[in-house]
């Protein structure tokens, strides 16, 4: 993520999002090394698996291949002038919590040899590191009093997201998707169809709102 974030202008969309995640996953990793986790095994390895699942979708728009639906309206409107920075980096958590948390801790599950159950504990570990973190977002990248015209309806619009929410709809989806392993197709469609339905929401977090001066 550092490599990459090089590679990118600060102002792009899908780099604002980066910054936010690379702390994330600084955080987690302190989190891990200071023994916060009763199973660092574990908690490595969805922290591993989670981030995986962003940096595939890096790499595949690289190469000219299509985002995810998830994470389409990111990659779409990263250079949007209407768009703010909180909501590109929100809608970068959309993506990733509401979408890739869950496949990540069934991809965590494979590895492990365990059940989603057996996950939960880290499950929630890395989901209140993900809260404290949202604040310390909002509050660092939400436009100062200068800029209420644009502060209002952004209040609103993202009023209406919550990431304990998408957090919760997270846990469901693993295990939905865990009960499901034995059913491939009702697998995959259940995928696809939480993989549009996300990206829905990470579209109305993008709603452009009036530029800047």
């Amino acid at each position: 993520m550092r490599t990459i974030r090089s590679a990118w202008h600060p102002a792009d969309g899908v780099a604002v999002f980066n910054r936010v995640y690379l702390t994330v996953t600084e955080e987690i990793g302190h989190a891990i090394e200071a023994g916060t986790f009763a199973d660092r095994r574990a908690a490595a390895t969805l922290d591993v698996r989670f981030a995986e699942r962003y940096l595939s979708v890096v790499d595949a728009v690289a190469t000219g291949r299509p985002a995810p639906a998830c994470w389409r309206p990111l990659f779409t409107y990263r250079r949007h002038p209407g768009v703010r920075p909180l909501q590109f980096a929100l809608a970068g958590i959309n993506a990733h919590i509401g979408h890739d948390l869950a496949l990540a801790v069934v991809d965590s599950c494979r590895a492990l040899e365990c059940s989603p159950a057996e996950l939960e504990d880290e499950f929630d570990r890395v989901g209140d590191v993900l809260v404290l973190l949202e604040e310390r977002i909002r509050e660092e990248l939400m436009p100062g009093p200068d800029l209420l015209e644009i502060a209002d309806p952004l209040t609103h619009l993202l009023g209406c997201w919550s990431l304990e929410r998408a957090r919760d709809g997270a846990w469901l989806a693993a295990r939905s998707l865990w009960q499901l392993r034995e059913l491939p197709d009702l697998a995959e469609e259940f995928s696809e169809r939480l993989d549009r339905s996300v990206g829905l929401v990470g579209r109305m977090l993008l709603t452009p709102l009036a530029p800047c001066g």
